[in-house]
């Protein structure tokens, strides 16, 4: 019974993944750019809002969901580091691909697929945290400097705070903008696990032995904080859930564009994404078993 359970949360994410995988093999055009910038600035935003329009967190649970996501991000940074430091990897090239997850393509489905919508809700805070660090943090290491104009430019932002606001007001948006938002959102799982399985297909795998290490401590790093930030700030079964999973993701596809654009060791990055998302195809089951 069990076993049906976690077959029916991680295999049809793994599928849709697998979808993309193959029409990238198969040589079909798929624009990722194009898919990447819909996701971002339109799909996700209309998902976050569509979510809380929807669901109802209690808002002091929101609240320490929030601050348990930025508290996890700073300790796996700071650990991804050390960690760095020790085995004598340079953190501009690394830093990024250890620190933040695939919150996004992988994390938002596979919390949905476990937890529901009230999981997806709180699975939506850590990505939003996820999304500015990525463009902040990991960019300007990856990149050598600091532009903080670029936060400006995400629209995650504006659709948190009207998120947020909605869930503290109790308010709802006019049934026609709600119907119409939702459908954007609708948009953003489905094109999410394809531009991932596209993405894989085109990446190249290099320095297996490198990109398996990294992948390790990807995860491993982030299951630990997961925990940690969950027991810390005391958060609920299903925020808890949310959270370990998220920040349990393999290395994000962002990491190595990051890196590719910038000079960064991008083939090691690359194998990394790739070793690191097979992983979780056998840490993801195992993770929601232990999480009920």
């Amino acid at each position: 019974m069990i076993l049906l359970q976690l077959v029916d949360i991680v295999v049809p994410v793994f599928l849709v993944v697998g979808v993309g995988y193959a029409w990238a093999r198969l040589g079909r055009g798929f624009d990722n750019a194009f898919v990447t910038q819909l996701v971002m600035y339109v799909g996700t935003p209309c998902l976050l809002v569509a979510t809380f329009d929807e669901v109802r967190p209690d808002p002091d649970a929101f609240s320490r969901m929030a601050l348990a996501s930025l508290a996890a991000f700073v300790g796996m940074g700071l650990s991804a580091w050390a960690a760095l430091a020790a085995l004598r990897l340079p953190a501009r090239d690394f830093l990024p691909a250890l620190t933040f997850p695939n919150t996004g393509n992988l994390g938002l489905p596979l919390v949905l697929f476990a937890f529901g919508d009230e999981g997806l809700a709180f699975a939506i805070v850590v990505f939003a945290f996820s999304a500015v660090g990525h463009f902040t943090v990991g960019i300007s290491v990856a990149r050598g400097g600091i532009r903080p104009r670029e936060l400006l430019t995400l629209p995650i932002l504006p659709a948190l705070v009207l998120g947020f606001a909605l869930v503290v007001l109790d308010l709802h948006l006019p049934p026609v903008l709600g119907r119409a938002v939702d459908l954007l959102g609708n948009l953003t799982i489905p094109l999410m696990l394809l531009a991932l399985g596209v993405s894989l297909a085109r990446l190249p795998l290099r320095g297996f032995a490198r990109a398996f290490l990294l992948s390790v401590l990807r995860i491993g790093i982030g299951t630990a904080f997961g925990f940690a930030m969950a027991l810390a700030f005391d958060l609920g079964p299903t925020a808890t859930g949310a959270l370990v999973l998220q920040c349990a993701m393999p290395v994000a596809v962002y990491s190595y564009l990051f890196a590719e654009r910038y000079g960064r060791a991008s083939g090691e990055v690359a194998g990394a994404v790739i070793v690191s998302t097979l992983l979780t195809l056998v840490t993801a089951p195992l993770l929601v078993l232990a999480l009920g």
